[in-house]
């Protein structure tokens, strides 16, 4: 009797030892399942907020498969775009002063409303830029050759195209640049670079698009055979009181075919050209008081709407 006591005891203390082993099994299994799905849940903190801050979209490329970028800032629904660049090496200020936009962006997110994001295209004609100052991206002023002829070569991409010729209004084979001839592509938006710009804008649709350019000294509003907007208007005069620069109705010191700010107009988009006094100069004080007056004026609409949301 006593030993099936003692066979007993044994079995018990056996199947007892089973039952724990598998029991605790079960545990660590559950609790690396669970750090599993922590770690899988858990975002990479430093990438988000580095991204938040200064993400970037390359568009499209160049004839010269070079990368078209463009900068954004801020989190808002009304995207204020501005561009450089379009004349590449020939108007390689108005790559600067779009550089300036961004670092001023950087530094201070905080002047950036709620409401707004703030999208920067410094340089839409690499292949120019590059010819001329030998690099795509970020230069200084010493970069810039002082031979005329070298800063002309740089004004068309690498199909030796203006691109400021090549959007569709009023497109034509064969444009002008003052009293020379120039190439406008072989179809409006035969030019990758001016098709990346027009992708990006039929895609986010902008509330408001600054082009850059050079040299006038003056803010010009945009239309394509209608008057001009009334949002352009108000751009236009805000921006030239802003910067101390004068309002224009319309550009008219030539006849210009396939330009990109009438195009916009077209497409409904209020749009103004800012061209810089010189070819040498960057004037970003001038501009930084247009673009805080543009803040002003597309972030105004939602601190109203928050005051009528609190008085209600």
């Amino acid at each position: 009797m006593r030993n099936y006591i003692l066979i007993a005891v044994g079995v018990a203390v056996l199947l007892g030892g089973v039952f724990y082993f598998l029991n605790k099994q079960s545990s660590e299994g559950d609790m690396n399942t669970t750090d599993q799905e922590n770690t899988e849940q858990t975002p990479d903190t430093t990438e988000g907020e580095t991204d938040e801050f200064e993400p970037e979209t390359v568009i499209g490329t160049s004839v010269e498969s070079r990368n078209i970028v463009a900068y954004h800032y801020g989190t808002g629904d009304t995207e204020l775009l501005f561009i450089g660049g379009i004349h590449g090496g020939y108007s390689w200020n108005t790559s600067l002063v779009a550089y300036e936009l961004m670092d001023y962006l950087a530094a201070n997110p905080e002047n950036i409303p709620d409401n707004v994001t703030v999208t920067v295209i410094p340089v839409m004609n690499p292949d120019g830029l590059e010819q001329t100052v030998g690099t795509a991206e970020r230069f200084s002023p010493s970069d810039v050759p002082s031979s005329a002829s070298e800063r002309i070569a740089g004004r068309f991409n690498a199909n030796n195209v203006d691109l400021n010729r090549n959007f569709e209004c009023d497109w034509s084979e064969e444009s002008m640049w003052q009293s020379q001839t120039v190439s406008g592509g072989s179809a409006a938006f035969s030019e990758p670079e001016s098709a990346a710009v027009r992708d990006y804008v039929n895609e986010n649709d902008p509330h408001a698009v600054v082009v850059w350019y050079s040299a006038a000294g003056g803010v010009f509003a945009s239309n394509c055979h209608k008057s001009v907007l009334p949002e352009t208007a108000a751009l236009t005069n805000l921006y030239a009181q802003a910067a101390g620069y004068r309002a224009y109705e319309s550009f008219d010191f030539y006849d210009i075919t396939g330009d990109m700010v009438n195009w916009m107009a077209k497409e409904g988009i209020p749009a103004v050209s800012v061209l810089l006094t010189t070819h040498d100069d960057v004037e970003w004080e001038k501009n930084r008081a247009g673009v805080e007056a543009m803040f002003e004026l597309y972030g105004s609409d939602e601190e109203e709407t928050n005051e009528d949301s609190t008085n209600e």
